[in-house]
């Protein structure tokens, strides 16, 4: 073959390149699918949520039955008060009842004092005068003396009474008013986990149970797709990679959508693949291709999951 025959099959072998050249890409819409499930076993006792229907964050989609969960908030609840109560009473030291009884022992001493000291007294003075003996004014002071400890004994039960508790046992105190807090509040998630909320706005795709069914924990009782889960998917061969790049827009359309669609490209692979069968024809299964994903803007995020799409990296095109 001569040169000039060369060129001419050359030029034939890159027309029928460029007329191959796609002028739009295909692609679909795929969706990440939530897979919500509680984190506890038990009976459902009612799914507001319903396959096909439309649910905000923070919506309920299962209840679980509660009843062991009240009770055992109940119960911790009850035991907190009693620790805060023990509490108050270290703190407080006694009673209002517990040291009036206390003054009373102490008044009573007082008198019985007063009246030993004045039996002294009137025995000293007629000691002095020699009208009894010493041993009957020693068994006098004996007396007195063992009053004065009475009185003595009655006010130190007293003080001590109107102390709190000793530091230590306050301290210990503490440490169980915090450790029942730390209860009530492990029973208020353990209940409110019998509650299962939608974690995103999307849209139910597939409930898996039935009130009055059993669900383990950690197993799917509903699935959703949030409008953030859909995206475009779409394969770019080499010689167009280069004028693609994250936050590039494209134009998309598909049969019976309105004009005008677009997507945001959020992803392109820096490995090629072979081009998925499913979507080109056997002569362009061989080929090389990107896989690109886009983020649908507006309109585009109504196209459902697993519809086919036309790419254009040129919006309006």
């Amino acid at each position: 073959m001569n040169h000039r025959g060369a060129i001419a099959l050359a030029a034939l072998f890159l027309a029928g390149c460029s007329a191959s050249e796609p002028t739009s890409l295909q692609g679909y819409i795929e969706g990440t699918y939530v897979y919500v499930s509680p984190q506890q076993g038990g009976r459902i006792v009612e799914r507001p949520a319903g396959a096909g229907t439309s649910v905000k964050q923070g919506e309920v989609l299962v209840r679980l039955d509660d009843a062991n969960e009240v009770q055992a908030l109940a119960g911790a609840q009850a035991r907190l008060a009693q620790a805060q109560a023990q509490l108050e009473n270290l703190q407080s030291g006694k009673r209002p009842e517990e040291l009036a009884v206390l003054v009373a022992q102490l008044d009573s001493a007082r008198s019985s004092f007063t009246s030993a000291n004045d039996d002294y007294t009137r025995k000293l003075a007629l000691r002095e005068r020699g009208v009894v003996a010493q041993a009957v004014v020693d068994t006098a002071k004996a007396t007195r003396d063992t009053a004065q400890a009475q009185v003595d004994a009655a006010q130190r039960q007293l003080d001590v009474a109107r102390l709190p508790a000793r530091d230590e046992e306050i301290a210990a105190a503490e440490r169980n008013v915090a450790a029942e807090e730390a209860s009530v509040e492990q029973a208020k998630i353990a209940l409110a986990w019998r509650t299962v909320l939608s974690p995103a706005d999307g849209d139910i795709e597939e409930t898996f149970f039935e009130p009055g069914e059993l669900v383990a924990a950690n197993q799917p009782v509903v699935s959703i797709l949030p409008a953030a889960n859909r995206k475009i998917r779409f394969f770019v061969p080499e010689p167009l990679l280069a004028s693609i790049h994250l936050r590039s827009k494209i134009g998309v359309s598909c049969d019976g959508c309105p004009q005008g669609l677009t997507g945001e490209v959020t992803f392109v692979a820096t490995a090629s693949e072979f081009t998925p069968p499913v979507l080109y024809s056997r002569g362009n299964r061989e080929k090389l291709v990107y896989r690109v994903e886009a983020k649908p803007m507006g309109n585009a995020a109504a196209l459902n999951i697993g519809q086919p799409v036309d790419v254009s990296l040129t919006p309006g095109t």
